[in-house]
């Protein structure tokens, strides 16, 4: 005979609305299911959330939309978790890179599975498992192979020719979307303010490159940077890497013990408007005695009756 667990109005729901591709969520070529894992994020050095998907072949990142007083009907059940998480393929190497840049300061070569060692997030070891790791290293490390076993070591030179591709990748993606970039867009709309032929080359690798950022800590954005010959904004203007603009509402999940802590950040206040030189004249008049404009609409007070 089953039993129906009761639900307490203080109960957590634990469902989730998911945006990811078929290939991610796919679990009948492996016996595994898809797994919600705890990785190290390679630009805040922190604990966040990821995906692998069955049989670890395919590395997701989890990203969440989140409104104010937002919440989901699933079925007969109101979902009081309200963010829209969106699960989205990524390259394994960029988490990978990491820990090869802290065993490459020893200077020797060694085998991945003593490379990707972390005590507190296990789950990194999982990541050799993804189809693009093994076969791809080549690209952030020089390879040594001694009888049936394969040696690694950093290398920065093939790094920052791997980070080039990926940079002039995204560009020609932002092209072929036609996705306005450079000082003449304004930053949230991105609608485009300057003509086309205003538009060069830099502004794009600059955009790229701020996209680029996103997955790799900050001494590698300095050194690509410079390999993209690149100068670094020594002030906040438009030409800013969109990293630095983009909505605080669409970020890297925290990864906390129920994977549902949400990341999230005030906006930042927006500088008040200089006042125009009728606004200045307007102050100067001496307005006492006058009525303000909102008076005209304000309702009257009732008398109170005696």
């Amino acid at each position: 005979m089953t039993t129906k667990k009761k639900h307490t109005p203080n109960d957590q729901n634990d469902s989730w609305v998911v945006i990811a591709a078929d290939s991610a969520m796919d679990a009948q070529k492996h016996d595994s299911e898809p797994a919600f894992v705890r990785l190290r994020n390679p630009s805040t050095d922190t604990a966040s959330l990821y995906m692998l998907s069955s049989g670890d072949m395919q590395l997701s990142e989890v990203k969440a939309f989140k409104e104010e007083f937002h919440s989901w009907f699933i079925g007969q059940t109101i979902q009081r978790d309200g963010r829209l998480l969106y699960i989205t393929p990524m390259d394994p190497l960029y988490l990978i890179l990491p820990y090869l840049m802290k065993s490459g300061k020893e200077g020797k070569f060694q085998p991945m599975d003593q490379v990707l060692v972390d005590e507190e997030l296990p789950a990194c070891s999982r990541l050799l498992s993804c189809t693009r790791s093994l076969a791809s290293l080549h690209h952030i490390a020089e390879e040594k192979e001694v009888g049936s076993q394969k040696f690694h070591r950093y290398s920065q030179e093939r790094t920052m020719k791997w980070l080039k591709k990926k940079v002039e990748r995204t560009v020609n993606a932002l092209k072929k979307s036609n996705i306005s970039v450079g000082e003449g867009v304004k930053s949230t709309t991105y609608v485009r303010v300057k003509r086309e032929s205003d538009v060069n080359e830099a502004d794009y690798l600059r955009y790229a490159h701020g996209l680029i950022s996103e997955y790799i800590n900050e001494d590698l954005r300095k050194a690509l940077l410079k390999h993209l010959q690149l100068p670094e904004l020594t002030s906040p203007t438009e030409t800013e890497p969109p990293s630095k603009k983009r909505k605080l509402s669409d970020k890297q999940v925290e990864a906390g013990e129920d994977y549902s802590k949400f990341n999230s950040a005030d906006f930042a206040r927006k500088p008040p408007k200089k006042m125009t030189a009728a606004q200045k004249t307007l102050a100067k008049v001496d307005k006492s005695g006058m009525k303000t404009m909102s008076s005209f609409f304000s309702p009257k007070v009732k008398a109170e009756k005696k």
